[in-house]
């Protein structure tokens, strides 16, 4: 059997992971078996077992995905010449929200109150995404607000906590949502 080139085994492991969002979206962390996630994906289970140990694995591959999009569009505004003010960067950061990603967020941060290799993901994706909020925040006062940085920095800090609080906010309001509410908005 030919071997899987890196860039291969990486868009398998995609697939894996997008099946694995969209099972944990419809059916919850807990009652999604590694059977649904094959069904899901179209592959066998070798293939998954191949790319991921166990389920807490892909839980974690999940949480890595979601993050990485974010953290893909934050840093596209923060080296705009001109980034979004608070507000706009808030607004494009909640247009951006997949319900089926919200509800797959919300139910991981409720297994990180009793998982405490969920909870270190959790926690390390939290500070991630505040430090690249602070840093779109940071550019901004300082490019289009005409801050000194150490001064920008500074101010940066509560703006920033309160966009991910207000945005956390929406995950969860999306994730509460019904799927006929979704197709209602």
């Amino acid at each position: 059997m030919p071997r899987l080139t890196d860039a291969r085994k990486e868009l398998r492991r995609t697939q894996i992971t997008e099946a694995a969002v969209r099972c944990f979206s419809r059916s919850g962390l807990e009652r999604t078996s590694i059977a649904d996630i094959t069904a899901e994906s179209g592959l066998s289970t070798g293939s998954i077992y191949a790319h991921y140990r166990n389920k807490a694995d892909l839980v974690r591959a999940a949480a890595r995905e979601m993050l990485a999009k974010r953290a893909d569009a934050i840093g596209g505004y923060a080296a705009a010449d001109a980034p979004p003010d608070p507000d706009e960067l808030l607004s494009r950061l909640i247009a951006a929200i997949d319900p089926a990603g919200a509800r797959v967020g919300v139910q991981t941060w409720g297994e990180a109150t009793t998982d405490p290799a969920i909870r270190a993901i959790v926690v390390d994706a939290t500070d991630r995404m505040r430090a690249m909020l602070h840093d779109c925040v940071t550019a901004w006062l300082v490019k289009v607000e005409h801050q000194e940085p150490a001064r920008a920095r500074e101010h940066a800090t509560p703006i920033a906590h309160r966009i991910m609080a207000l945005y956390q906010a929406e995950l969860l309001y999306t994730a509460l949502r019904t799927p006929t509410e979704e197709t209602a908005s």
